[in-house]
């Protein structure tokens, strides 16, 4: 390291983190970074978050390159202070081109100095400046290699990074969610898994090897609370400038559900089970790279505008992988909507050490018998998982009939009772 040369840590991010993964360089060996600009994104198991540069300068060393690990307060890197470039975010070694206006040989070429990327006016290959406009943002290069190796052309990835980069994350969820050829290819494609993906499939599969799961079903007449919303609905946005949603009268009917039935909130250290008089609710959300579950806190405090306020503002921030890591700890009890995917019924796996987790799914209209008579209703299936080591069947039973007759009798809930 010089005299003048910045370390480029890895900063504290949770009492219960050790170490961090690589995610991407936004800004490459070289490059010029402004100051509280973010120079690099990291990955725990439990959320990313970027490391925002100091001072202004150039990144001189980069010592982890992406999917690499690092301890906490390692250094991954250096930055060597250093004024802005003349032009936007060039390299240091590249100041001659604001020189370009005053060139003898160009008289006839007064638009030059805005291209210097493109010397030759004959050349108007789109490809030479594609990487910096794809999707509104830069193509970084690990992205642009993974792109190169799929075959995947300009344009084809969104980016979910800052100021709307495209990650290699984004091309690797791309190639796994959707086909990038089609029409008899026989092709394959191995991409590695995200560091967020390799904990997510490591902690699912601990919850399937070390509790005692099973889940239990039931069916849920959404008529009320459709009816309830529709006559109230433009009120209620008008109030709290948020809509009036399905999941905070779930959020409602689980809590009254925990509190009579307190072994669905109660979790299995060893050999002892604490019961929490609190509900902390976990609600899944898909993020940017992954399902992240932020927690409610006190959720028993909480009213249905608080709930769906909540939920908008974590959902979005989850989006953008805005999310901290204290909001993702703690949870005693998880809720998870695939109705949302159009998901008809499942069996959600319990997020350990919680012993429940609550499945909706998708509403629709199927014939019902109600009073000797078929009729046509909305309807949702419901699931819960739970540990049975700490949980018994009779208790999971009357948790889920219970949350099931306050959805359909929705007053219940405001009246409490």
């Amino acid at each position: 390291m010089t005299a003048q040369e910045i370390e480029i840590k890895v900063p504290a991010v949770g009492e219960s983190i050790s170490e961090v993964f690589i995610g991407e360089w936004y800004i490459g060996e070289g490059k010029f970074v402004a100051r509280d600009r973010n120079i690099v994104g990291l990955e725990t198991d439990k959320a990313t978050f970027d490391v925002p540069a100091t001072t202004g300068g150039v990144v001189s060393r980069i010592l982890k390159q992406a999917g690499e690990s690092a301890a906490i307060g390692e250094v991954i890197g250096y930055l060597q202070p250093s004024d802005a470039p003349a032009v936007g975010n060039t390299p240091a070694a590249l100041p001659t081109a604001p020189a370009l206006p005053t060139a003898p040989a160009l008289p006839t070429a007064p638009a030059l100095p805005t291209a210097p990327a493109l010397p030759t006016p004959a050349s108007t290959a789109p490809s030479v400046s594609a990487p910096a406009a794809r999707n509104g943002g830069h193509v970084m290069p690990a992205a642009e290699r993974a792109m190169a190796e799929n075959k995947m052309p300009s344009g084809s990835v969104q980016g979910t990074g800052p100021g709307g980069r495209v990650l290699k994350e984004d091309v690797i969820r791309t190639v796994q969610t959707g086909p990038v050829q089609v029409g008899g290819s026989r092709e394959t494609r191995t991409m590695p898994l995200s560091p967020i993906r390799q904990t997510i499939a490591k902690r699912l599969v601990e919850a399937q090897q070390t509790a005692a799961l099973l889940t239990t079903f039931n069916e849920v007449d959404m008529s009320s609370i459709k009816k309830l919303r529709e006559t109230y609905k433009e009120g209620f946005e008008k109030k709290y400038s948020v809509k009036l949603g399905f999941m905070s009268f779930f959020v409602r009917a689980v809590v009254a559900g925990l509190q009579q039935y307190p072994q669905l909130n109660a979790q299995m250290h060893g050999k002892q089970v604490t019961y929490y008089n609190y509900c902390d609710i976990g609600i899944a959300i898909g993020g940017g790279k992954g399902l992240v579950v932020p927690v409610l806190r006190n959720a028993e405090n909480m009213s249905f505008a608080d709930v769906e306020l909540a939920i908008v503002e974590l959902a979005g921030r989850a989006k953008s992988n805005q999310i901290t890591l204290e909001e993702l700890e703690g949870g005693t009890f998880t809720i998870t909507n695939g109705g949302v995917y159009g998901s008809l019924l499942s069996t959600p796996i319990v997020n350990p050490p919680q012993s429940g987790v609550l499945g909706m799914h998708g509403i629709f209209d199927r014939p019902m018998a109600v009073n000797g008579q078929v009729v046509i209703r909305p309807m949702m299936y419901i699931a819960l998982t739970y540990d049975h080591r700490v949980v018994d069947g009779r208790e999971a039973v009357s948790f889920l009939k219970l949350v099931k007759d306050l959805v359909e009798e929705p007053t219940r809930l405001i009246l409490e009772v």
